[in-house]
């Protein structure tokens, strides 16, 4: 392997799809990724996203787990694989032949947030039952990657909200990772990779977010603010695609930024124009975020471990939350959109690597 800033830990990965049971006898977990992190009463809290499938193919056909809002109940449609006006090619979801690239009318799988605990950050105790799962038009297809950041005594949960309108950003609040209280969307699809920053800064609260363009416009990250974590304005792009390097295909926050004497630690995710997902570190000005210090010029992490090359979708890390004690670093990754692993690295390495 080449040098990486993060050391990846002995055991990974630490979560697999089969160590955790699906939510239902009639579906399969194909992947436990793309985790938030919190610490809540002496405990490392990993909000995974769970994703599942139907199980078995019954004479070529594709079932698709779709959420019905009028019954309340997961719903399965059937699509013969045969019908040529489908394309299959794509694991992750099902287009019309006739769509634009990119666009796509199902996916494979269904995914919610479930919740596992540890006390040493290395061993995880996954809860029986999802801990947030969908139940509005805007989540039909889906809850995925969750943010947690922690105000005061509140947690606040920002997640892709998937359904045929798009990915947008929803919002759900906890105080205790038992009772949850939905905030519904805070930004309208195209959008996702939200990240809450853990305090005021000048009276405002800021987040980083990815709006996805379908026709002029990158995959690049932007900075918002508000006053109430709610509705959220001025809007500006912060910082974008580097062409020709490793995140030259899309970007968006990772973790929580981390608050350091230098500045705002953001841990970002970047994809090549070839969907190989790495780890990289963007440096923010403490007083005015939408100032880009530094920027780490090489991948903090990149996929080369058998299990983070091999998988679901394969040759992706993708981190969703650290956990920091004192100068070191503990981030929680997502793996071939299949497990979840942790790696390790100080503040000071990362910060070094910044230029």
């Amino acid at each position: 392997m080449t040098s990486s800033v993060f050391k990846r830990c002995s055991g990974n990965p630490m979560l697999t799809p089969a160590q955790v049971q699906p939510h239902r006898p009639d579906f399969e977990v194909i992947g436990v990724f793309n985790a938030g992190t919190a610490w809540y009463q002496g405990e490392i809290i990993l909000l995974l996203r769970v994703a599942e499938r139907p199980v078995g193919w019954e004479g070529g056909d594709t079932r698709i787990p779709i959420f019905d809002t009028e019954t309340n109940k997961l719903q399965i449609k059937v699509i013969d694989r045969t019908d040529g006006t489908y394309e299959f090619s794509d694991t992750r979801a099902i287009r019309l032949k006739s769509d634009s690239p990119g666009t796509f009318r199902y996916l494979t799988s269904f995914s919610y947030l479930r919740i596992a605990r540890s006390r040493d950050g290395r061993h995880f105790t996954v809860d029986p039952n999802p801990f947030l799962f969908p139940n509005t038009p805007f989540e039909t297809f889906g809850i995925e990657d969750p943010r947690v950041t922690q105000i005061g005594d509140t947690y606040y949960i920002t997640y892709s909200a998937v359904s045929p309108a798009g990915v947008g950003v929803g919002l759900a609040i906890t105080k205790d990772f038992v009772n949850v209280q939905r905030q519904g969307l805070i930004l309208p699809p195209e959008n996702k990779d939200v990240v809450i920053l853990p305090e005021k800064i000048q009276g405002k609260y800021y987040i980083l977010h990815r709006p996805i363009g379908k026709s002029i416009g990158l995959p690049e990250v932007w900075i918002a603010e508000s006053d109430n974590l709610f509705s959220w304005g001025n809007h500006r792009l912060l910082f974008g695609l580097r062409e020709g390097k490793w995140d030259d295909g899309r970007i968006g926050a990772g973790a929580v930024p981390i608050k350091t004497k230098e500045g705002w630690l953001e841990l970002y995710h970047g994809a090549s124009k070839r969907n190989r997902y790495c780890m990289g570190a963007i440096l923010l000005d403490l007083e005015e975020p939408w100032k880009v210090l530094a920027r780490s010029e090489h991948p903090i992490l990149e996929p080369e471990a058998p299990y983070e090359v091999d998988g679901f979708f394969g040759n992706v890390v993708f981190s969703c939350g650290v956990i920091v004690q004192d100068d070191e670093v503990t981030m929680y990754y997502g793996v071939a959109d299949t497990s979840m692993a942790c790696a390790t690295a100080s503040l000071k390495d990362i910060l070094s690597c910044l230029s």
